[in-house]
């Protein structure tokens, strides 16, 4: 009796693991069944790992505050328009 290397079979995945895998295979341009089959290989080999993605740099921007913009009243200025908001364009 031969007994082909692949196998086929019927798997019920959840939604949000079945939505996970299908943008993963759309991310990496490649089949589903290769992506599936990737996560379970891994995910049964706790030592495999993903390959490393490019790199990144987070630049950091200096977003103070403009002169004369006091911090400590910034919730004060938000009830203010909240109120005016509230009373409408004809109030005041």
């Amino acid at each position: 009796m031969h007994y082909d290397a692949r196998m086929r079979t019927t798997l019920t995945l959840e939604d949000d693991i079945a939505d996970s895998l299908k943008e993963r295979a759309r991310l990496l341009d490649m089949p589903f069944k290769q992506v599936v089959n990737d996560v379970l290989r891994r995910g049964m080999s706790p030592g495999v790992r993903e390959a490393p993605g490019p790199g990144y740099r987070v630049t950091p921007n200096h977003s103070g505050l403009a002169p004369g913009v006091d911090p400590l009243k910034l919730n004060q200025l938000s009830d203010h328009l909240e109120a005016e908001d509230f009373a409408g364009p004809n109030a005041g």
